[in-house]
């Protein structure tokens, strides 16, 4: 599996990956907050017995940069000034494992009584 081609979407707020021949998948399409709630960075924190982590707020996050790390894969740089290395192989499972994982977060945060929605609502000019 590689990937041939990553596309930024700023109107749908989405990253297209498009995979060499696989037979599981030939191209995804993935939002940037999906993206950044995935993060292997965001499992790095441990939460407190009885607690669930979530990162939350994140629905509007926007991708900024992709930076190639060699044989690692690829730097996703976030306006929230988070950045994260994906390899090809996560980011195949991420596409993958869409549904399954996206019902999960939905859950995990209204466990935790968080949201998607930003706290603060910014504009540009």
């Amino acid at each position: 599996m590689k990937i041939t081609h990553l596309i930024i979407d700023n109107t749908q707020n989405s990253l297209t990956i498009e995979f060499s021949a696989n037979e599981n998948i030939a191209n995804a399409q993935l939002s940037f907050e999906y993206l950044r709630i995935s993060s292997d960075a965001n499992s790095a924190k441990k939460p407190k017995a009885g607690q669930i982590q979530v990162t939350s707020h994140k629905k509007n996050v926007l991708l900024v940069n992709i930076e190639s790390v060699a044989k690692h894969g690829y730097r996703l740089i976030f306006d929230d000034g988070h950045s994260a290395i994906f390899s090809e192989d996560y980011l195949q499972t991420l596409a993958l494992e869409y549904e399954s994982r996206w019902q999960a977060y939905l859950s995990d945060l209204k466990d935790s009584g968080h949201s998607r929605e930003a706290m603060i609502d910014f504009k540009q000019l």
